[in-house]
């Protein structure tokens, strides 16, 4: 990889809100067609860094470059355009089809703008990626309609519709059953084949929650890194009990990965 092949790079960096130190010194570097995942318990300061990630705050100390552009000397807006961001959370406050809330990421917009019309190459690459989801059948279903699993991904058909470099993923699988999470993490182990030199970055706190396709960890704890690199470097029972702070056993069998409590002590751990 050359530094071309950089997509996201956070330096040093520290964020203190309100007197209170949320991240201390965090390093993280993602190039093309890596995909990272963010781990850590509550509070560990997960959604701090996916906002850096997503150009949407700045670090109070160190540099945080998203697309080879720096947080501080480059328009927010237009970055943005290049980042795919999948919240299950995502606000759809009106009966917008799939379709229709699946173009609203070309705009940007929660709501299809006043008077705006797509544009040919804009329909169909929307109607493939619904395809894609495996959304063809409810692509004209209103939101209200469908199922937690069926928003998640028509969320992420949304987030890939401009074609981003980069897509982030703040917990996708939130709210799913297990026939659902299956279903979405397919869909995000498909993105490897169908976009190789996109790179993501899953915010998670459960191991289940990991596809098969991620290659690399970090592992924050009190603001801090526990591990980064190398996803079967990274995550480990050792490296899990301490950003946990309990004795857990992780395993990963057939590309997945499971975390348990251990009866027996791990790292002076009760």
């Amino acid at each position: 990889m050359t530094s071309h092949d950089t997509v996201l790079e956070l330096h040093d960096v520290t964020s203190r809100r309100d007197g209170t130190q949320i991240l201390d010194g965090i390093d993280l570097t993602v190039r093309a067609g890596e995909h990272w995942a963010l781990l850590g318990p509550n509070g560990a300061g997960k959604s701090t860094v996916l906002g850096f990630c997503g150009a949407l705050t700045f670090p109070t100390s160190g540099t945080v470059d998203v697309l080879g552009r720096r947080l501080g000397r480059v328009e927010l807006q237009e970055l943005r355009r290049h980042i795919g961001h999948v919240n299950p959370r995502h606000p759809v406050r009106s009966p917008l089809t799939v379709t229709e809330v699946v173009l609203t990421g070309v705009t940007g917009t929660l709501e299809p703008p006043m008077r705006w019309e797509p544009e040919a190459e804009e329909v169909r690459r929307t109607r493939e990626l619904i395809h894609s989801v495996g959304l063809d059948e409810r692509r004209d279903a209103r939101w209200p309609t469908l199922s937690q699993g069926e928003r998640g991904r028509a969320l992420i058909a949304r987030a890939l519709v401009s074609e981003p470099r980069l897509l982030l993923l703040d917990e996708p699988t939130t709210g799913l059953d297990v026939a659902a999470r299956e279903q979405l993490l397919e869909t995000i182990d498909g993105l490897s084949h169908s976009a190789p030199e996109l790179a993501s970055v899953l915010v998670t706190h459960h191991l289940e929650e990991l596809p098969e396709t991620t290659t690399h960890a970090l592992l924050i704890a009190h603001g801090r890194t526990v591990s980064v690199g190398g996803i079967d470097d990274a995550v480990t029972t050792e490296t899990v009990t301490r950003a946990f702070e309990h004795a857990i056993r992780v395993e990963k069998a057939d590309g997945r990965w499971s975390a348990r409590a251990l009866r027996e002590r791990v790292g002076g751990l009760p």
